[in-house]
């Protein structure tokens, strides 16, 4: 029986990181609302602590979603999650995400403390949170870094407290897919009480690894994905969700599943990239301008017989407008007969060959051929053939 991948979604905390994407209260709502609607199982609303408009946020989105479990961020200091537990007060579902670095690079360098006093400290911190609600997730951040045998303590003691989700982040992105991949597995086989809690893949982008890790994390035991649309988030990002949701339902033989509606993922990326004026960068997998376009003509002449030959995934699957034929210098016949067929032009073969030199002087000029081009050389065509 297919198992199911819960989906937390941090884009309005994660993702809002990014310079230059400060989202407003209403903003926030909206997308709130939004990412409900998408299926994301856990919206992680914001950081409660940083600011009164984030409070008053996460407070209104607890406020207004019903299905969706809305998390807050805190640190591991009592006042941090005391504030989130009072914006989170009049969600149906709420969640408290809590938690430390538990890397040597952060012991030392962040915290000037000792791998037994954070230990001491994230027990206190999920003890703190269960105060005000059942549904705890613990963050042993930089544990991408962390020492296995010391992380495997870490998530013993923190479920022994109470948490039932652990997140597992690589923080700076460094690790390989296999490398996460064995830190999941090495937890689920060196935790004794691991069966007690979902272990969460949160995974940055640095080195361009942030999906296959997460991936990796599932198929080795984790069952929780934290990611943002568009792959948003802190430098070069996070785990992009379309991305992850997309594996999965490719990917079936994996044994997984999503509760995403897959249709609204395009129109999902576009409303992000507006309203955190972010644009999506062209070649970006599933969501960008050009994830369902054919230039080369080997491509176009393949996609024409069928679609399946370059296309993994129908447009219509992520609710992405319909496979776009581009006319380039790459282009070949079939494509350009194509495009002249949608615009109401049946050429002959001989036609399509001698249209097709001019084509080729037109495209050689410019980086497209566009429609309004197309025509000018039907009546040029056409021109000729009459004064013959």
């Amino acid at each position: 029986m297919d198992q199911k991948i819960f989906i937390f979604d941090t884009t309005l905390r994660d993702g809002e990181q990014v310079p230059g994407c400060k989202l407003n209260k209403k903003e926030k709502i909206e997308l709130a609302l939004e990412l409900e609607a998408l299926g994301v199982d856990i919206l992680e609303a914001g950081f409660p602590i940083s600011s009164p408009g984030d409070f008053d946020a996460v407070h209104e989105i607890a406020t207004l979603l019903k299905k969706t479990v809305v998390c807050g961020l805190s640190r591991a200091v009592q006042k941090d999650i005391e504030v989130a537990a009072a914006a989170l007060k009049p969600a149906a579902r709420k969640r408290i995400h809590t938690g430390i670095g538990t890397s040597d690079f952060h012991i030392k360098a962040k915290f000037n403390s000792t791998r037994e006093e954070i230990l001491q400290r994230a027990i206190q911190a999920v003890k703190w949170a269960r105060n005000f609600t059942d549904d705890v997730e613990f963050y042993a951040e930089d544990a991408g870094r962390t020492d296995n045998e010391y992380l495997a303590r870490v998530v013993e003691a923190v479920i022994a407290a109470g948490a039932t989700t652990v997140n597992i982040p690589d923080t700076t992105g460094y690790c390989l897919p296999y490398q996460y991949g064995e830190k999941i597995a090495y937890l689920i086989n060196n935790v004794p009480n691991v069966d007690k809690a979902v272990l969460s893949c949160h995974c940055h982008n640095d080195l361009g690894l942030a999906t296959a890790n997460s991936i990796a994390g599932i198929i080795a035991g984790a069952r929780q994905i934290e990611c943002t649309i568009n792959g948003l988030g802190e430098r070069a990002g996070n785990t992009s969700l379309e991305e992850v949701v997309m594996i999965i339902k490719q990917h079936g033989h994996l044994g997984f599943f999503t509760g995403i509606n897959a249709k609204e993922l395009n129109p999902m990326s576009r409303k992000v990239s507006d309203t955190m004026r972010m644009p999506v960068q062209p070649n970006k997998a599933i969501v960008g301008a050009n994830a369902f376009s054919h230039s080369s003509g080997i491509h176009q002449d393949g996609f024409l017989k069928d679609t399946t030959t370059y296309e993994i995934i129908a447009p219509e699957e992520v609710g992405a407008d319909s496979s776009k034929i581009v006319l380039t210098a790459r282009s070949g016949r079939s494509a350009l007969a194509y495009r002249f067929k949608n615009l109401g032009h049946d050429f002959n073969r001989n036609d399509i060959d001698f249209l097709y030199e001019e084509f080729l002087k037109v495209a050689d000029t410019q980086k497209e051929v566009y429609d309004e081009d197309l025509e000018k050389m039907v009546k040029a065509y056409q021109g000729k053939a009459i004064a013959v």
